[in-house]
């Protein structure tokens, strides 16, 4: 098995599992993920996603050998390895050990949160084999640190490390190596403690072309529920809120 899941409390432990590959994705993982995905939206119970790989490596990205045998490490409508293209109603944190590299940082990208190890590596080393960052890193990147500074990571395709990301305002959370599993999960729970419905909506306006619109409607939509009132209620009676996402 390529992926594994683990439930913890009310979150989703997904770990990329090919050690001896630097968990490079291949058609397997990218099936993997994308199932794992399925299983975090289709269980009530779950709350947030923490995707993690196995033996001290989050992903090197895609498994050129496998690429070479005509192996696909994308998902049709869910992009590179599942993920970075999925629309996902569930938070997603990325759990970032050792590499970070090509599609592996796309995937980390496409979560909400990372929490990266000081001496993990972060890059898109695609131009440096002809190719371009088409996971979403050429488009996601100069999003989420300055343009400058992105487009010297997309151009030269060196790497930065978790402190570095840090600084920049990639990572949450910059720990120790070995730690970042057991942090994200954390954070995990932290974010679980809110209205479900809620944090569906904040993602769905982040997904949106006209977001003013978007956060109108999900706003609107929102007064509507059950759990509107048993957040107000319970805000009142001074109780932590029961949320039945209704």
């Amino acid at each position: 098995m390529t992926v594994r899941t683990e439930r913890v409390g009310s979150a989703l432990l997904i770990t990329i599992d090919r050690p001896e590959a630097r968990n490079a994705v291949n058609a397997a993982v990218a099936q993997g993920l994308s199932n794992a995905l399925d299983e975090l939206e289709n269980t009530p119970e779950l709350r947030v996603g923490v995707l993690t790989g196995a033996g001290g490596t989050f992903s090197a990205g895609m498994d050129l050998k496998a690429a070479l045998k005509g192996e696909s490490p994308e998902i049709g409508g869910r992009g590179f390895g599942g993920l970075t293209e999925a629309e996902l109603s569930k938070p997603l944190i990325a759990a970032v050990e050792g590499f970070a590299m090509g599609g592996g940082f796309e995937m980390a990208l496409g979560c909400d949160l990372i929490v990266a190890a000081e001496d993990a590596k972060f890059g898109l080393p695609e131009v440096k084999r002809g190719l371009i960052a088409a996971g979403g890193g050429v488009v996601r990147l100069p999003q989420r640190i300055p343009h400058h500074l992105a487009m010297e990571m997309l151009l030269t395709g060196e790497p930065i490390d978790g402190r570095r990301a840090a600084e920049l305002g990639l990572a949450n959370r910059v720990v120790p190596n070995g730690e970042t599993a057991a942090v994200a999960l954390q954070l995990a729970e932290k974010i679980a403690e809110n209205a479900p419905l809620a944090l569906a909506a904040v993602k769905a306006v982040q997904r949106a072309d006209d977001r003013w619109a978007a956060q109108r409607a999900e706003s609107t939509k929102l007064m509507t529920t059950a759990d509107v009132r048993e957040g107000m209620t319970a805000f009142a009676e001074r109780r932590a809120p029961q949320w039945t996402g209704r």
